[in-house]
């Protein structure tokens, strides 16, 4: 979406792991990590997203981009009447596949939607690696940096059996 009339505070939050954390004291470290982080200080619209990988101990990486997300981000983004349209989209390689998916949110200014969705990835060398992607996304300027840290208005799982 390339509106700059939009107002938006997006972030992203993902968790990646492969077997290792999928049981036992690898997976209660990674059930630790947090779906939602402060937000830093900056002028919206802009991206902050948070990356925790297995290999690193699940310790978050943090990065911001001034804007909206782009093209190479999951999800869609249309603001209709005043009325912010939001629509994650998945990961085509990612299993399980989504035959049915939920419809868009339309959040109206003031309001934010928490949507997860989680992906198994065949082994390319070595490895089946496995994500959880959490988009939380608010309509408005953000007025608080502990915005995502409580309750959504609206809430989207996409959460597949992972096998």
């Amino acid at each position: 979406m390339h509106n700059d009339q939009v107002e938006a505070v997006v972030q992203w939050v993902r968790t990646s792991w492969t077997k290792r954390s999928r049981g036992g004291a690898g997976a209660t470290r990674r059930n630790a990590a947090p779906i939602a982080f402060p937000l830093p200080d900056q002028l919206s619209p802009f991206v902050h997203e948070v990356a925790m990988w297995e290999y690193e101990g699940f310790r978050p990486q943090r990065a911001v981009r001034t804007g909206l997300p782009d093209d190479g981000d999951p999800v869609l983004l249309r603001e209709v009447n005043g009325l912010l349209r939001v629509q994650l989209t998945v990961a085509e390689f990612g299993m399980p596949r989504r035959r049915r998916r939920p419809p868009a949110v339309r959040l109206a200014r003031g309001q934010w939607v928490r949507c997860q969705v989680n992906y198994r990835f065949s082994p390319c060398c070595g490895d089946w690696t496995y994500r959880l992607d959490t988009l939380n996304l608010f309509h408005g300027p953000a007025g608080s940096r502990d915005l995502f840290l409580g309750e959504p208005t609206y809430y989207v799982s996409e959460l597949g059996s992972l096998r």
